[in-house]
C-alpha cells in the first residue's frame, strides 16, 4: 500500500466541493406516523496551543424509525468571548450558521438539509479559530448545541453541553470522519451506480487528520463493519477471518500536523441481507504510537511513502501516548442497504487488491463531505492518499 500526495485544493475549491456535498446523500424517506428519535452529540473542541483552529463536530444520530420532515439546528456560543475564540457551524451544503435575530445574543440557527434517516448520522462541522494571533491558552467556554424537530417524539437527548477550549498545550490531535455508506458503485469504472443493494459493492470512504501542532509517530487504523458487509482484501493490511474486522497499521510513518489520510476501502454487502435495512455498528478508531520532537522538520527531508505493513494486532491502552483531544479519534458509521430490484446485486469484475487511484478522484459524497468542512479551517493542507496498488506518486 503506497500513500500518495497531492497539495490540498484552497478554500475557494473546497467550497466549489461542498456544493455538491449533500445533494449527493439524496432526499431523506418520510415514514409518517412512526417513532422518531434524533440524539446530538459533539466532538472535538479542543484546541492545540500551537495551531490557528481545528474542525470538531457535531453529530446528530437517527435512533428511531421515521425520518422527520424538518430539523433545526442551534449552536448557543452566548459564553464565549469572541475575543479569543471564534466558533461557527457549517451545515446544509457548507453554508455557515447565521445569528437568528433573537434576542439572546450569541445564538446561531440553520435548517438541517442533510437530515438523516433510521439508523444513519449526519456530522455537522463546528470550526473553532483563536480571534487573533496574539490569543494563547488556557481558556475554555461552554456551548450548547441543540437539535428541534415537530417530528422528534422524545426531545429528551435533542441537547448537549460541551466545553470549546484553548489549551496551552501541545501534542499530537487525531481526528476521525466516516459518513455512512449508501451507495452502490462500480469499481471498474468508479461512477456511483445508485443505492447500495445486497451483493452490491460500495465504498466506505475515510479521512484522519492530524490537527495537533507535533508530528506523531505511527498510526493505526482499525475498522470494523457491521454484520452483513464485509471487507474485500487489502495488501498490506491485516484482515480478520470473518472479514468485517481491518486493522492498518504503520508504527514509524511520521504523521505531519495539517495532514489527512484519506482512506477509500471496498466492501461488499452479503446477498442474503433482507433488505431495505441499516446494518449498524461500523466505527474506525485512529491511534498515534507516539510523537516526535518539536524540532522534528520531516516535510523538508525526503518525501516519505510509508506503507501500512501487516503487523500484530495492538489495542490502544497498549501505548503510553496520549492524543490531545481523544474525543474526535473515532466515528461510527452505518452501511444504508435499498431494497433488491429484479432479483438484487450485481456488482462484479471487482479486483480483490484493492481500489484504483482513479477512485481518489472521484466524487464521492462522503470525502467532499469531511473534506471541505476539514478545508475551511486550513491556511494550507497537505493530503496524503492511501491507495492500495497504486505505485505512482505526484505531487
Amino acid at each position: 500500500m503506497t500513500f500518495r500526495t497531492r497539495r490540498a485544493v484552497s478554500m475557494a475549491a473546497a467550497a466549489l466541493l461542498a456544493s455538491g456535498a449533500f445533494t449527493a446523500l439524496g432526499a431523506p424517506a418520510h415514514a409518517a406516523g412512526t417513532e422518531t428519535d434524533l440524539a446530538v452529540t459533539a466532538a472535538g473542541t479542543r484546541v492545540a496551543a500551537g495551531v490557528e483552529g481545528k474542525v470538531g463536530w457535531a453529530k446528530i444520530a437517527n435512533q428511531g424509525e421515521g425520518t422527520p420532515g424538518k430539523v433545526l439546528f442551534k449552536v448557543d456560543t452566548s459564553k464565549v468571548d469572541a475575543t479569543k475564540l471564534v466558533l461557527e457551524a457549517y451545515t446544509g451544503e457548507g453554508d455557515l450558521c447565521r445569528p437568528t435575530g433573537d434576542p439572546k445574543p450569541g445564538l446561531f440557527t440553520c435548517e438541517l438539509t442533510a437530515i438523516p434517516g433510521p439508523g444513519e448520522t449526519t456530522e455537522v462541522p463546528l470550526v473553532l479559530f483563536k480571534a487573533t494571533e496574539q490569543v494563547t491558552g488556557p481558556y475554555s467556554a461552554p456551548v450548547t448545541i441543540s437539535i428541534e424537530s415537530a417530528d422528534d417524539t422524545d426531545d429528551s437527548n435533542n441537547s448537549v453541553d460541551v466545553d470549546v477550549e484553548l489549551t496551552a498545550e501541545s501534542g499530537v490531535d487525531l481526528g476521525v470522519i466516516v459518513p455512512d455508506v449508501k451507495t452502490r458503485i462500480d469499481l471498474d469504472t468508479f461512477e456511483e451506480e445508485g443505492p447500495l443493494r445486497p451483493g452490491d459493492f460500495g465504498i466506505l470512504w475515510s479521512e484522519v487528520i492530524n490537527q495537533g501542532d507535533r508530528i506523531a509517530k505511527g498510526v493505526k487504523l482499525t475498522y470494523q463493519l457491521p454484520k452483513g458487509a464485509t471487507f474485500l482484501p487489502i495488501d498490506g493490511c491485516d484482515l480478520s477471518a470473518n472479514q468485517r474486522t481491518l486493522v492498518c497499521e504503520d508504527k514509524s510513518f511520521p504523521f505531519e500536523p495539517n495532514t489527512i489520510l484519506f482512506l477509500p476501502l471496498a466492501i461488499e454487502v452479503s446477498e442474503k441481507v433482507e433488505a431495505p435495512v441499516t446494518l449498524k455498528d461500523g466505527s474506525l478508531a485512529a491511534t498515534a504510537f507516539g510523537e516526535l520532537p518539536a524540532e522534528a522538520r520531516v516535510s523538508k527531508q525526503k518525501k516519505a511513502k510509508p506503507a501500512f505493513a501487516k503487523a500484530e494486532v495492538r489495542s490502544a491502552e497498549e501505548s503510553e501516548f496520549a492524543d490531545l483531544d481523544p474525543s474526535d479519534n473515532s466515528d461510527d458509521f452505518a452501511v444504508v442497504v435499498a431494497a433488491s430490484e429484479g432479483g438484487g446485486g450485481g456488482g462484479g469484475g471487482l479486483p480483490v487488491t484493492g481500489v484504483q487511484a482513479g477512485l481518489i478522484g472521484a466524487v464521492g459524497a462522503g470525502v467532499v463531505l469531511a473534506g471541505a468542512a476539514m478545508f475551511l479551517v486550513a491556511r494550507r493542507r497537505r493530503v496524503v492518499m492511501v491507495t492500495p496498488g497504486d505505485e505512482k506518486t505526484t505531487d
